[in-house]
C-alpha cells in the first residue's frame, strides 16, 4: 500500500508502514512540526490525526509567518 507525498518541490511515492499510519506520524517521520505545516489529503484540508489510505495524495504546505 502506497501514497503520494507532495512537499515543497518533492513528489514521491511512499509505503504505508501500518494500518493506523496518520498524517501526524508522517510529519514526525519527516522531522517537521505540526505547527508549521498544513496538511491536505486528496485536495481537502485535514487534521493530523487523519489516517493515510492506499492511493491517497498527501500534500504538506509550509506555513510562512513573520512580523
Amino acid at each position: 500500500m502506497t501514497f503520494t507525498l507532495k512537499y515543497k518541490d518533492t513528489l514521491e511515492e511512499k509505503e504505508i508502514p501500518n494500518d493506523n499510519y496518520s498524517i501526524k506520524d508522517l510529519i514526525n517521520e519527516l522531522g517537521l512540526s505540526a505547527q508549521t505545516v498544513v496538511s491536505k489529503q486528496n485536495g481537502e484540508l485535514v487534521i493530523e490525526d487523519t489516517i493515510i489510505q492506499d492511493g491517497d495524495e498527501i500534500q504538506l504546505v509550509q506555513i510562512i509567518y513573520g512580523g
